[in-house]
Formats: structure tokens, sequence, C-alpha cells
């Protein structure tokens, strides 16, 4: 069996019940990042055999861990942070299991998404997700346009090193639209401020910011 296992996006008491069990239990735990995910089993003193399973290795993990699983061994997936699959690996090994009919099943937990979806305050009726904002301005400027026109709430990571020129961007694109920059969720030192583009940027430019980001926009009214 296949467990899929969100992970804490900050705080390493947000794990669940049910997850660290599976985890004491589990014959093989496959990792993004083994020494990130280190901290959290040995915060919890759980001691597995890890494996490393990451965007570069992908392919040829995701065809070690078919036949390890077709052997019928217990293999847990987890990634840094969050759910696997969403804007991190594992969607792949997924698809694998459901073309050869091995058994698999998601443990749900703590989610960066709904976490800044429900901080903001703006709607969330109807949301639309679209991960990480691209690195080039005409790609990150055209979803924001997309963003501009669309009626639900929008909702991005984003990279600390390109807030300042994602905000720049959404001057004029999103003028006075509302926006909730979330930073640092569920960690010491949280953050969701509010404001429109111009007023969020001044902020940012006289103080870098520092985390992980989540960006929202409010719907078109």
């Amino acid at each position: 069996m296949l467990f899929f296992i969100a992970t804490p996006i900050g705080n390493l008491g947000d794990i669940t019940l049910r997850a660290l069990e599976i985890l004491r239990d589990v014959d093989l735990v496959a990792a993004e990042d083994t020494r990130h995910s280190g901290v959290l089993l040995k915060h919890y003193q759980i001691d597995k055999p890890f494996i490393s399973y990451h965007e570069h290795n992908e392919a040829m993990r995701t065809a070690q861990l078919v036949e390890r699983l077709a052997a019928g061994e217990n293999i847990a997936l987890i990634t840094d942070a969050g759910m696997p699959g969403i804007s991190d690996p594992g969607a792949r090994l997924i698809r694998e299991c459901i073309k050869r009919e091995l058994p698999f099943t998601i443990v749900p937990g703590p989610s960066s998404i709904l976490t800044a979806l429900i901080g903001s305050g703006f709607s969330s009726e109807k949301f639309f997700f679209g991960g990480f904002l691209p690195n080039k301005s005409g790609g990150r400027e055209r979803e924001l346009r997309a963003a501009a026109a669309r009626e639900e709430t929008t909702i991005f990571f984003e990279s600390p090193h390109r807030l300042v020129k994602t905000l720049r961007a959404s001057i004029d694109i999103l003028q006075d639209r509302q926006l909730c920059v979330a930073r640092e969720l569920t960690k010491k030192f949280e953050e969701f401020r509010r404001g429109v583009a111009a007023d969020l940027l001044k902020h940012y430019e006289a103080r870098p910011p520092k985390g992980e980001i989540v960006l929202v926009i409010s719907a078109r009214e």
C-alpha cells in the first residue's frame, strides 16, 4: 500500500495522529528531501529507512517504488511541506499506481493553500489555485491578467525573491484589487498582510520578505 501523507507546512505540531501512526508502521519512507523530513521524523522519534523522491529522480524512483509496492511493501510518500503532488513530486507515482491497479490512500493534513485562503478574509466559496507564478515577466503578467478577470479568488505560490516584482506588475494589472500576502504560515512570524498592490509594494520594498509566501487575489466584483 502507498500512503500519500500531508506534512506540516511549518509548525511540527500540525501533523495528524493518523499520519504518525502510518509513518511508524510503513516499511519505507520516500521523501522529497531526506534531511528536511528527517527533522520531522526525529522530532517524533520515528526511525525508518529513507529514500529520496524529488523532481530530479522522480521517473527512476517511481519505477523502483512501484516494484516494491507490487511486492507487498507499505510505503509512505512525504514532501517538505503539505500534500505530495501539489506543486511537489507525487502525481507521477499516483498515476502509475492507478495504471497498475496498486492500492494507495491519501492521508490529509495541513494545506498552505487553504490556510492562506481563509486567513485572507476573501471569498472562499470558489477559488482558483495557479501553483507557482512563472519566473519570466511575460508569463507572470499573463497569469495576473487572468486573475484580474476571474470571478473567483485566485491563489498563487510566490518566491520571496520575486514578490516585489510581482507586486510592481500588479499595480497596473490589478489596480485597486485587494491582495493578501500570507507569509510563514503556522510559524512564529506568521503574517497576513492585506491591501492594494501599491501599498504592499511600498511595504515590502522597505522590508524585503523572507520565508514561504502565498499570494491571494480577491475576486472581480
